[in-house]
């Protein structure tokens, strides 16, 4: 029997380079639009085409099948402008088939002579995740383009394709990893499969609740103790020969969220699968720190559990030693993300001694309410690794914004009974970095919180509804920046 999950890895179309146009394949035009409204826009076949920043129009005639438009020309317009262009060209050969046409697997695109390496960048982005798909179905799933050809003389071409399509497939596998639905994804799912597609530079240890127990993971252990499912604590390493600089990165992986005890709304408790997107995007960013070869050392720790309702749940008041023997006051058992990544950040760093340390949560809806759906929220105890981070998420196309660590509310995380406070109310999001400061021992680190970015509900850019993959092209950037 056919297994309906789709697999991971996903498999991404081909992008190939080529010297000069094909016969008998179908092309796509690239189109900028006119510099001022007064210029009438281009009509060919009778089909208008504005050249806005994804406008694909499909023309009749034998020319060029789509005309795509790239707007003023910017990078990120190529990325808008590649991934609308895959989608249009699926659409097409999905309505061809339909029609009991012959299915076409190729399509050409010229590269115009202004692209620069930072434009074929981009658009290599938009076309290979603009048709990303993650559907459980027991049909057959509609055709795909399988390859676009890029036509240009650039000798860089096919080094900016395969760095770009590293790049991708850092999206793409967090991607699928957060669509998973949770009756699949355990927490020793997430853990396996991570050290699967891990790569063979790439070393991995799963750590079982047992080894937990044994080493004081409070944090963990209380979270993922609801569960008929126990916890595990993934721990993943790339040692390059000659790497002067470590780099931890911590994720959080919680398999599924209901709140606990403190339990969630029904509406909107679905999306809780994705609420490991943080993990994943580790997970993601060191295979593809590893398959191009960065010269830094990166240690990647995933603290999965799945926080769940029973009689062996953790509950409001209890308090928690975390690795390492600092204790916190829980206030409420759904700010579980901040629990197991304490345990994870001071494992981390008494372990392997990092000279940067960024973790990666799903952590707060502060976020969402502050920066809305697109933009990730970054803390940082460093200024130097903060502009690196922004800068880095630039670069691919990810946007961040830095936001306060506010030493006037540094105090509330003190606590009363405990050591610290694990919501003390207050701006969530600040206080949750509050939070995990604590457990950073003084050492450059940062904090991304993407609880808005990693969902979506719609089509934007590259960008396809359900989780996004955000976070892991920037942490590959940033690897590649510190290398």
């Amino acid at each position: 029997m056919r297994n309906p999950l789709p697999p991971v890895p996903a498999t991404l179309l081909d992008i190939e380079v080529a010297g000069e146009l094909r016969r008998g394949v179908p092309t796509a035009r690239l189109v900028a639009a006119p510099d001022n409204d007064d210029v009438e826009p281009l009509e060919i076949e009778g089909v208008r085409i504005t050249g806005k920043a994804g406008d694909v129009q499909t023309v009749p005639g034998t020319g060029p099948r789509w005309i795509a438009g790239i707007g003023g020309g910017e990078p990120k317009e190529y990325r808008k402008t590649g991934a609308a262009l895959v989608r249009a060209v699926n659409a097409a050969l999905a309505e061809d088939v339909d029609h009991g046409g012959k299915a076409f697997r190729a399509v050409e695109l010229e590269l115009p002579e202004e692209a620069s390496g930072e434009h074929v960048t981009e658009l290599a982005l938009g076309l290979l995740l603009g048709g990303y798909r993650y559907k459980v179905t027991g049909e057959d799933p509609k055709p795909s383009v399988r390859t676009i050809r890029l036509v240009g003389d650039d000798p860089a071409l096919a080094s900016l394709v395969d760095r770009a399509a590293v790049l991708a497939a850092a999206t793409a596998l967090t991607r699928d990893l957060a669509n998973t639905p949770s009756n699949v994804k355990t927490p020793a799912w997430l853990a396996d499969t991570a050290a699967r597609v891990a790569g063979p530079r790439v070393e991995v240890t799963v750590r079982d609740e047992k080894w937990l127990a044994a080493e004081g993971f409070g944090g963990v252990l209380a979270v993922g103790g609801g569960s008929a499912r126990p916890p595990r604590l993934l721990e993943m390493t790339y040692k390059p020969a000659g790497a002067s600089r470590h780099l931890l990165l911590v994720g959080k992986g919680i398999t599924f969220d209901t709140g606990g005890l403190s339990i969630k709304p029904a509406d909107g408790m679905h999306l809780m699968r994705t609420d490991m997107a943080g993990g994943a995007a580790v997970i993601a960013a060191i295979r593809g720190i590893a398959a191009l070869g960065l010269g830094v050392r990166v240690t990647a720790l995933v603290p999965c559990a799945e926080n769940h309702v029973s009689g062996s749940s953790y509950r409001p008041g209890d308090i928690v030693r975390h690795y390492g023997g600092k204790t916190t006051e829980v206030d409420n058992t759904d700010a579980e993300g901040r629990m197991v990544l304490a345990d994870a950040l001071v494992y981390g760093i008494k372990r392997f001694t990092p000279d940067y340390v960024v973790d990666a949560a799903t952590l707060t809806g502060a976020m969402k309410v502050s920066l809305g759906l697109r933009t990730g929220g970054l803390f940082a105890s460093d200024d130097t690794l903060a502009a690196l981070v922004a800068a880095a998420g630039s670069r691919v196309g990810e946007a961040w914004w830095r936001m306060p660590l506010v030493e006037d509310y540094a105090e509330s995380v003190r606590g009363e009974f405990g050591d610290v406070r694990q919501m003390p109310g207050g701006p969530g999001g600040i206080a949750a970095a509050l939070f995990l400061r604590e457990f950073t021992s003084g050492l450059p680190w940062a904090h991304l919180d993407i609880a808005g970015p990693a969902r979506s509900e719609k089509n934007y850019d590259e960008v396809v509804p359900g989780a996004t993959g955000f976070a892991a092209r920037t942490l590959v950037e940033l690897a590649a920046s510190l290398a």
